[in-house]
């Protein structure tokens, strides 16, 4: 809702007459005209911005203000940048002043500029003739585009991308793919921005470039990446940090085989990949027609050898495995150090990238792989690396012929007991699972044994993640954990509380004799209840499907039933019980069924005391018993005793009223 003072302002915008807004037009124009810009230029322009997106009607500005709006997407001031762009995408623009995508020097636009040009391209034919005027400018030497112009080509180009892959020709992506070949493998190895030695002779003869340096301060004796410091850049260098962060989504984008002949493809990048790592450390360098490096290594066997996209997976290849042993190096500043962690997700995750293209850089991959994960497991600061590990096991472990109980051990075990606090770790776990689902079933054994852990991420944050467990749910139903996983659901709430205690006995000091603290937190640190509460905290399936006190339990919990959390949690169990039951009734036989039925009824008095979790609770098994009895109507010769008992129970008419209908 808007405040009263921002819906007036709203009213007047949709209100305002057209001889008014004509001399606001005349007005913004003479202002656009001055030579400097100021506070009054920005308050026009916003005004003018709410004016057209106030109304649902789409206005077309006069000629002379849309030209000077056009030419301040190209001002020095990010804000004009802004604010120009954003009116512009508001208006229609006038015939024969459609956006112009015969750019002068595209690589001068901005994101915004460039992002106006996306969203007003009509058909794809525009967005190719701009992605051709900016490979046009890759093909230039150095000397003839101004200073830093190829600096923002990648950033636009990877825009134009996202939106409209399939604007590029084959000749396009073969010229990206030399172009990235020669920033991620041959830019320059001294620091640039006029660095000196720091000697008190520094004149203009005497003074000599420095060498980039490692994190740690030592002078790096390999090629540059995105980890070499100094203090300052050349514009190759920013060309290799621009071509990093990108890399990814041009492989997936580009270099992805999808033509039939699988085999033979496969069989040639095998022979290639072979014959390469004969001469690993070959210094094969661009292609590239024209450039200094390419005349330079006109001999180089390998790369006669390799096609450009052949050429551009090694030098990712080799630029991962840099990254990788650069992680290895004491930064001396934090900062540095989330770096390296950021950058060794994008390094195994481009590797796993590579690995899915040509399997043969498998072999050469693992060994690195398998060395970061021992040295990264035991520190869970890592996690955010490991996933990435996780996914390159899991898509090529099998392939290797490599035993990767210990990981999954680790992404089932430590990281939902440990880290379900983490908001972070558990969207980008459950992320995991959710793209990966059929693989893990089919590869990981021990996922579904795992699920009392997994549900922790559930029981601590439920509307944050309840979206991911309606479609993991169901695969976690099996006719090993059925019952398991039913009184689990069912305890839920309980577990979310336990974790609240878990976490505030960790951080709170056990309390006096005579001071006032919860009798919960008390009860989860007292050893007569503490198997109780280590019962709902097990990481395992498979040590009972259930415990013998549960109203003692309750009982203990009974102060935490109007916390926050407690209480989100309860909300979400209904909802995961309709999906349970509706997984069960595909992969049960009937006798798993009948003892599903006894647990719903004994279960239907043991329930966490929140009274509308508990009428919810009552409502879907009562749902879900009528619908069972009718796909099988010999589940009521199996429990007729029980079923009986229940009906003859005269409390149950008052105490359990949704359930107690459907059963007589």
């Amino acid at each position: 809702m808007y405040s009263h003072s921002s819906e007036s302002l709203i009213q007047q915008a949709r209100e305002i007459q057209e001889p008014e807004l004509q001399k606001f037009y005349s007005r913004l124009v003479k202002l656009l005209q001055g030579k400097e810009l100021g506070h009054e230029t920005v308050d026009s322009l916003q005004r003018l911005y709410l004016i057209l997106s106030a109304t649902k009607y789409t206005r077309m500005l006069p000629s002379d203000l849309q030209k000077r709006l056009r030419s301040l997407l190209l001002s020095q001031s990010e804000q004009l940048q802004v604010l120009s762009a954003a009116v512009l995408r508001e208006t229609l623009p006038l015939s024969g002043q459609e956006p112009n995508y015969n750019q002068e020097n595209p690589a001068q636009l901005n994101s915004h500029a460039t992002a106006l040009l996306i969203s007003q391209a009509v058909t794809r034919t525009d967005l190719s003739f701009f992605c051709a005027q900016l490979l046009r400018c890759l093909e230039g030497r150095p000397s003839e585009s101004p200073a830093h112009s190829l600096l923002y080509i990648l950033p636009v180009l990877n825009t134009i991308l996202t939106h409209n892959p399939k604007c590029l020709t084959e000749d396009h992506v073969t010229l990206v793919s030399k172009k990235l070949v020669d920033w991620l493998r041959y830019a320059s190895i001294v620091q640039g921005g006029g660095a000196s030695s720091g000697r008190f002779f520094t004149g203009p003869r005497s003074r000599q470039p420095l060498p980039i340096a490692e994190l740690d301060g030592t002078v790096s004796g390999d090629f540059f990446t995105v980890l070499c410091v100094g203090q300052g850049f050349t514009e190759d260098q920013w060309m290799n940090v621009y071509s990093f962060s990108m890399l990814r989504h041009w492989l997936l984008t580009y270099h992805s085989v999808s033509n039939g002949n699988t085999t033979v493809d496969a069989a040639n990048r095998l022979q290639l990949s072979l014959s390469l790592s004969l001469s690993f450390s070959n210094d094969d360098r661009s292609e590239v027609d024209g450039s200094v490096v390419s005349m330079v290594s006109a001999t180089s066997s390998s790369s006669r050898v390799l096609p450009p996209k052949e050429r551009l997976r090694e030098k990712a290849f080799q630029y991962c495995q840099r990254l990788i042993e650069q992680s290895n190096r004491k930064a001396h500043k934090k900062t540095d150090t989330e770096l390296q962690k950021a950058c060794l997700v994008e390094a195994v995750y481009i590797l796993d990238c590579v690995c899915v293209e040509d399997a043969s850089l498998v072999y050469r991959t693992f060994p690195s792989i398998k060395a970061l994960f021992g040295r990264l497991s035991s520190d869970l600061l890592y996690a955010r690396v490991l996933l990435p590990i996780a996914q390159f096991c899991l898509n090529h472990g099998e392939l290797a012929a490599v035993d990767c109980d210990s990981m999954w051990k680790l992404v089932f075990g430590r990281f939902p007991a440990e880290l379900f606090s983490d908001p972070f770790l558990a969207h980008e776990l459950l992320r995991f699972l959710r793209l990966n689902l059929e693989n893990i079933q089919l590869r990981v054994s021990q996922y579904t044994h795992f699920f009392p852990n997994l549900l922790k991420f559930l029981a601590w944050d439920s509307p944050a993640v309840v979206d991911d467990f309606v479609d993991l749910l169901p695969s976690l139903v099996t006719p090993g954990t059925t019952v398991e996983l039913l009184h689990t659901l069912l305890d839920l709430p309980c577990l979310s509380a336990t974790l609240v205690l878990q976490l505030r006995s960790a951080c709170l000091p056990i309390s006096e004799p005579g001071s006032r603290s919860l009798a919960c937190l008390d009860a989860f640190r007292h050893s007569s209840s503490r198997g109780l509460f280590l019962f709902l905290l097990r990481g395992e399936a498979g040590s009972g499907d259930t415990i013998e006190r549960l109203d003692d339990l309750h009982k203990l919990l009974a102060e935490a039933a109007d916390w926050p959390r407690v209480i989100h949690c309860a909300q979400t169990v209904p909802v995961l019980l309709h999906i349970f039951f509706n997984t069960v009734v595909m992969v049960a036989d009937e006798t798993l069924l009948a003892h599903l039925i006894l647990v719903m009824l004994e279960r239907s008095s043991l329930l966490f005391n929140i009274p509308t979790y508990i009428k919810e609770i009552h409502r879907v098994f009562s749902c879900h018993l009528l619908r069972l009895c009718k796909l099988h109507p010999s589940l009521i010769m199996y429990q007729s005793h029980e079923l009986l008992e229940f009906a003859g129970t005269t409390a149950n008419v008052y105490t359990k009223e949704e359930l107690y209908t459907h059963v007589p």
